[in-house]
């Protein structure tokens, strides 16, 4: 490695100084430039929400006080191009060297591949390291080195590795600075006036920073973990981790949250608590769906824009822009929902319980399509994850080969008195219906008049009916999934015959535009060179980068000429070796052709924009406790509890599906080579 001038640290999702393998780098080499750069237009659709930013502003802050007491500020740079941002701190502070930890999201994956293209060609050195997960996506297959496809086998297969998980390091004692006399930061502006009144509430429940995120999860390992798997259910009780926006900004190293739960769970197995032993299986599990969410994003890079089981593409979703509309506002008529919509709205949290059900109703009874709901919860949750958010809504909407079955719709009423038996929950967030009693608290609709009129209750006027009734949404669902499988058995046959080309891609049949009033900016997304196996030797610390396709790169459309083939052999990044042989030779050519370009949207499908408020979290803000993190939400399976469908062995995730079985030829896993870029 290299000696002469320093190094710069690039943070980013990892926002600690405690086991951050890029910043130890950096002091082992030498003088440590520490650089964040602020470029939320390279996310594309996925810009941080409001909450999302309120707490990447107080977790910056806090880095920047941890670094300077260690030696070093913190540089931030406001820009729209990372590469370039990083280029220029290379100028200006001589810098030699660059290193940063792994992000797995599919535009992270294509920032961080070129960022080592454009520095390497620098001369700079570039080296990346794994703090975010306990394995790399690429470390953990099957006995035929390809990917797993369950959860189930990919869990069963991460906590049977031959070697451990890394121990977390302690941070370092002292880092010495570089020259950055003529890199001067840039102020970062992460809310507006009026945001700020909304954003002061949060300051009341929360504590961003790596020090508060690993007193969290002290108060969680000493406390709630030993009830765990008793408690979890509880939508109205502190009962949770709240670790999840402090696993997802970094605060806090996954590593070190795997081994204290282990130390716990080693203790409690020799004391012989088995409560406890059951408590630490089923976090364990939640930290476990986490890495698959990764895995998943990895493997699958459209997985948050594509159903990874093809059948879903001939759904008729129903696109109602007042059913959403009622959704969001939590006025859809059934209180559980509803409660979990307006605490979504307040407080950018859910208990992952209400997470589930809010969901589940969103594509089971109002069958409106689930990527508008993916959207709308990266857009209100503290804890918004794209990988995470992507799987959950997977789960539920039946997308992957062991989710949900589809055509199960689970009563908003039932679930209410499971998750809130004696109503408090729904009390706190639906004051118009707090002098109900219990026994009609998830039903209002059915109460005696003489009980409505006691609680001062207007059905319809100051609390609604429900917009759909469960009767006739079971009744529509059948039906729709009946015109699934018909038009899928449609394009099964006219593919078989010859008349369709039958690339794979999954997208829906009919476009679903979003609307008007909250339509999305269009946005580009880059095309990538795609490397082949045979690729030069790299250290084991690298990332690996899938290579991504574009809708509008259609094999039988291919026209490269050789020069271009030569061009894409010399340029070629490193991928997994099972990805590549699945690559035609012809698109790597195209992609590298256009490595530097940019594809426009395709208009078969549109995105949901402006969405406000989330609900799946695991623990309620009903709480009084003071908590300094958030809880694993189901849809954030960063650390902690998840919603039962999601954990039990009964109907989670890995577990049999009837459904699955009953159409075994329309579950097959989509081939993400074919998969299109966009939709």
């Amino acid at each position: 490695m290299s000696s002469g001038g320093c190094s710069i640290v690039w943070f980013r999702r990892d926002l600690r100084v405690e086991d951050n393998p890029a910043l130890m780098a950096g002091v082992r080499a030498g003088s440590v430039v520490a650089v964040f750069i602020w470029a939320p237009e390279e996310e594309g659709q996925y810009q941080p929400g409001r909450v999302s930013r309120w707490w990447l502003k107080h977790s910056l802050a806090y880095l920047d006080s941890s670094l300077r007491n260690l030696g070093t500020p913190l540089i931030t740079k406001r820009s729209t191009d990372s590469v370039s941002a990083l280029l220029e701190v290379v100028k200006s502070t001589g810098a030699t060297q660059l290193f940063f930890n792994h992000l797995y999201d599919p535009l992270s994956l294509i920032r961080d591949h070129r960022s080592k293209e454009v520095l390497t060609a620098h001369g700079i050195t570039v080296r990346s390291f794994n703090s975010d997960l306990l394995y790399e996506p690429w470390d953990v297959n099957d006995d035929h080195g390809q990917p797993f496809t369950t959860f189930d086998a990919f869990w069963e297969r991460c906590l049977n590795m031959p070697y451990d998980p890394q121990s977390p390091s302690l941070p370092p004692k002292r880092i010495i600075p570089g020259d950055t006399s003529r890199c001067t930061s840039d102020t970062l502006v992460f809310e507006d006036e009026s945001e700020k009144s909304s954003n002061a509430l949060l300051a009341r429940a929360w504590s961003p920073g790596w020090s508060n995120a690993d007193k969290a999860l002290t108060t969680f390992i000493n406390g709630p973990l030993i009830e765990y798997s008793e408690n979890r259910r509880k939508a109205d009780s502190a009962t949770t981790s709240f670790l999840s926006p402090h696993l997802h900004f970094g605060e806090v190293s996954v590593k070190k949250v795997f081994h204290l739960v282990r130390i716990k769970q080693v203790l409690w197995a020799n004391e012989g608590n088995k409560a406890g032993e059951e408590s630490v299986n089923l976090f364990l599990k939640s930290i476990g769906l986490r890495e698959y969410s990764r895995y998943i994003s990895f493997n699958h890079p459209y997985s948050h824009e594509r159903p990874l089981l093809g059948h879903l593409k001939f759904f008729p979703w129903v696109v109602n822009e007042g059913y959403f509309k009622a959704w969001r506002q939590g006025r859809t008529g059934y209180p559980l929902v509803d409660a979990g919509m307006r605490e979504l709205w307040a407080t950018g949290w859910l208990h992952d319980r209400i997470r589930v059900v809010v969901s589940s109703f969103f594509v089971k009874v109002l069958q409106l399509p689930w990527r508008w709901g993916m959207k709308y919860f990266w857009d209100t949750l503290l804890d918004a994850d794209l990988e995470s958010d992507a799987l959950g809504w997977q789960y539920i909407t039946g997308t992957l080969p062991d989710g949900r079955e589809f055509d199960r719709i689970d009563n908003p009423q039932f679930e209410g008195y499971r998750f809130d038996p004696n109503g408090e929950y729904v009390r706190r967030w639906l004051p118009e219906l707090s002098r109900l009693p219990t026994q009609w608290i998830h039903h209002p609709w059915n109460a005696p008049e003489s009980v409505i009129q006691a609680a001062g209750i207007e059905l319809g006027s100051n609390y609604p009916l429900p917009i759909v009734g469960i009767d006739e949404a079971k009744a529509r669902l059948q039906q729709a999934l009946l015109q699934m499988w018909q038009q899928e058995a449609a394009y099964r046959a006219a593919t078989e015959n010859g008349t369709e080309e039958g690339l794979g891609d999954s997208f829906e049949s009919t476009p679903i535009a979003f609307p008007d009033d909250i339509q999305m900016e269009e946005r580009h997304e880059p095309v990538r060179n795609n490397p082949p196996a045979s690729a030069a030797t790299r250290r084991y610390e690298d990332q690996m980068v899938p290579s991504i396709t574009s809708s509008l790169v259609r094999v039988e459309e291919e026209e490269t000429s050789s020069d271009v083939q030569n061009s894409a052999e010399e340029n070629r990044a490193e991928v997994p070796v099972n990805v590549i042989a699945q690559q035609n030779a012809r698109e790597m050519a195209l992609r590298t052709a256009n490595r530097n370009t940019q594809l426009p949207h395709n208009n078969t499908t549109m995105w949901l924009s402006n969405a406000a408020e989330d609900s799946t979290a695991e623990s309620s803000s009903s709480t009084r406790r003071e908590r300094g993190g958030g809880e694993v939400p189901v849809w954030s399976p960063t650390a902690s509890s998840y919603p039962e469908p999601f954990v039990d062995d009964e109907n989670g995730i890995g577990a049999s599906s009837s459904y699955l079985q009953r159409h075994p030829q329309s579950h097959q896993l989509m081939n993400w080579t074919r998969l299109p870029q966009t939709g």
